[in-house]
């Protein structure tokens, strides 16, 4: 049993102490758990990670490790997933709290204590022993450990070149945030660092189209967060440009004062019009009404007479979401493969826009799916996913202009010669942005 205050200090650290007395296996949990919250709190990283270390991992070094102080000795050889659990929890609970506190390297440096460990597992002690590391191995080799992994995040090109879904971390977090499944702590930690990634790079884009062309001969240029290189400059100035009296904002406004009243029927075949309005590629706007038309036209028919209201327009929303993306989170849909092969990723990155600015809900759906598609596509190499890449990159650039808390503008910085033309040169704007207050 743990004992109910903390144990007496020992040099530096703390030891979490059990005695003879029996309390039921969920008490001797709940005092772990407390324990390790108590220290996170309280301690430096280093003692924490040092205290982690001596009750999880240098049990199995020492010889006659004393049963007064071993963490394992409360559970039976019936209880592996009772172990793999609280196990799990603990490092949960030391990574949520850090992450609160800005302590993101040291969540680093728990888990390469845990790789090296699992890298380094002999089965050259006693059979009891035997026991516990074969519940560990299990662990090292399952989900749970794949998705605790992800919190070691580290953004350096020779990561993402070993495995270029590391570079959408974030999504992947995102959806563990969103896993009921999850444990607490676990889908809080997950939720902070999905935010401070996405911040990152909101801040790296906005600085880097900013000062491009003040820093275009200096080496200590802003980093451009993205992969398509100084091209995401004119990209930018692409979607920017379309910001104004006929921006997308304000069409999804109108749509949604135009079809308050309708009947779900009518806004089922109104919602049609409004995603592929504008859209250039007429091969492509047939192929896509087509398709969306057969997800909606025999989807709940028992509402067709009902107003349209948040709920209808939400699940809506998603299930077109999901007919352009990934369905049911298992395989990509027909229109997904058919417009990125085609190389309409833009194309797609816009609809899925105007689907979020009719239903701002539907963007945790669509996120979900995202990381849905990259999960699903994870076992394949970069080069052979270099269309999905791109598409990601557009929808990460295109949804951060379009974001809430800062504002991209161009401004014309000199004449065109040839300003009677009916092209637009978008190398006379320069990009500027700005918090919004």
């Amino acid at each position: 049993m743990i004992t109910n205050s903390l144990p007496e200090h020992q040099g530096n650290i703390y030891c979490l102490n059990f005695d003879e007395r029996q309390l039921s296996l969920e008490a001797e949990q709940e005092k772990i758990y407390s324990f390790f919250l108590e220290i996170v709190r309280n301690w430096n990283p280093e003692d924490v990670l040092k205290e982690f270390k001596r009750l999880f991992i240098d049990y199995f070094d020492v010889v006659n490790y004393s049963p007064s102080i071993g963490i394992y000795n409360i559970f039976s050889q019936k209880n592996e997933q009772e172990f793999c659990n609280t196990f799990k929890r603990c490092c949960y609970i030391i990574i949520n709290n850090w992450e609160t506190n800005r302590k993101f390297s040291h969540t680093q440096e728990l888990l390469e204590i845990l790789d090296i460990f699992r890298q380094n597992i002999e089965f050259n002690v006693s059979s009891k022993k035997n026991i516990y590391l074969s519940w560990l191995k299990k662990f090292f080799d399952s989900d749970d450990y794949q998705d605790l992994q992800l919190f070691a995040y580290k953004s350096s090109e020779e990561v993402f070149k070993q495995d270029w879904t590391k570079r959408y971390t974030y999504y992947l977090l995102f959806a563990q945030s969103l896993n009921q499944d999850n444990l607490q702590e676990q889908q809080e930690a997950a939720r902070k660092i999905y935010k401070r990634l996405k911040e990152k790079f909101k801040f790296e884009l906005a600085m880097y189209s900013a000062h491009f062309h003040d820093a275009k001969t200096n080496t200590n240029r802003y980093k451009n967060p993205s992969i398509l290189g100084d091209e995401v400059l004119r990209l930018i100035k692409m979607i920017v440009i379309k910001k104004g009296v006929f921006s997308y904002e304000n069409i999804a406004n109108i749509f949604i004062k135009q079809t308050q009243d309708k009947n779900f029927k009518e806004f089922k075949k109104s919602i049609q019009k409004y995603l592929f309005f504008s859209v250039q590629e007429q091969k492509i706007v047939e192929s896509l009404r087509t398709h969306i038309s057969e997800k909606l036209s025999s989807w709940l028919v028992e509402y067709h007479d009902k107003t349209i209201n948040k709920d209808l327009l939400l699940r809506t929303c998603n299930r077109i979401v999901d007919s352009l993306t990934i369905e049911n989170g298992k395989e990509p849909s027909v229109l997904f493969t058919l417009l990125i092969s085609q190389g309409q990723a833009i194309t797609l990155v816009i609809v899925l826009l105007k689907i979020i600015f009719i239903s701002n809900n539907t963007r945790s759906h669509l996120e979900l799916r995202i990381a849905n598609l990259i999960r699903y596509y994870s076992k394949y190499s970069a080069d052979e996913c270099l269309w999905l890449i791109n598409f990601i990159e557009v929808f990460n650039i295109t949804f951060t202009i379009y974001g809430n808390n800062t504002e991209y503008s161009l401004i014309k910085m000199k004449e065109n010669e040839q300003s009677h033309n009916s092209h637009l040169d978008l190398d006379t704007y320069r990009v500027f942005s700005q918090s919004k207050q």
